[in-house]
């Protein structure tokens, strides 16, 4: 005999619905990303730090699956090496990196400079800002802040040529330019204060509209992380 439930007029069954994410919050594997990456960049996370599944999971509040999306993506873009069972490992800033990264700044960064002059009011206002800004972060002791401001800078120059193509070439090298930039000026303290001077001469280059001056400036400039490479090398 079959039988049936009869509920009381106007009581409803208590159906589970499934929990709702936030639709404005990122997908989990997105902040496990950018918690890791921001670790990397802000140096957090030094090279060879290992890192663990089960500690990402809790520090970002989430589950391992998603952990295990993130790392995957980091490892494709060179910033953690995985190891099963293990965790991951944060590769270090190698000297062929920066030797590598150094050479394609050299030539899209020159380039731009040439191309960049007569600069355009509106550039030249922009990189007075973002120097002056650089300063002020110097100043506080926020090493990170002016490692991205430096990073701006010369993104502005190379964008003020109008080619779409190599400004993305440039950007994709943003994440290993911050890294650098963070550990170099953390290395060398001393640094920043020649780094405000190089951008105060590329500046004044541009504004007088001397193209091989601002050429010379940004190679001098840029070159002088080749050197560390050597130096590390050795």
């Amino acid at each position: 005999m079959r039988t049936c439930c009869i509920y009381p007029v106007g009581m409803k069954t208590a159906v589970q619905q499934p929990a709702r994410r936030d639709p404005k919050s990122p997908p989990a594997a997105d902040r496990v990303y950018a918690h890791v990456k921001q670790g990397v960049l802000d140096r957090r996370y030094e090279g060879g730090t290992l890192l663990t599944e089960g500690e990402l999971a809790e520090a970002v509040g989430v589950s391992r699956t998603p952990v295990r999306e993130a790392l995957l993506r980091l490892e494709a873009e060179g910033l953690i090496r995985l190891y099963p069972k293990k965790g991951a490992m944060v590769l270090p800033v190698s000297a062929q990196e920066i030797a590598d990264v150094v050479e394609t700044r050299q030539l899209v960064e020159e380039h731009a400079a040439r191309k960049a002059v007569p600069a355009p009011p509106a550039l030249l206002q922009r990189l007075t800002e973002l120097l002056e800004l650089q300063k002020a972060q110097a100043a506080a002791g926020d090493l990170a802040a002016a490692a991205v401001t430096d990073r701006s800078f010369h993104a502005e120059i190379v964008r003020s040529g109008g080619n779409e193509i190599l400004s993305r070439l440039y950007d994709q090298l943003r994440d290993r330019q911050l890294r650098m930039g963070v550990a170099v000026m953390h290395s060398h303290p001393d640094r920043i204060a020649k780094t405000l001077t190089e951008h105060e001469e590329i500046l004044n280059a541009l504004r007088d509209g001397d193209a091989e001056a601002a050429v010379g400036a940004v190679h001098r400039h840029v070159s002088w992380f080749e050197h560390l490479a050597r130096g590390e090398a050795r």
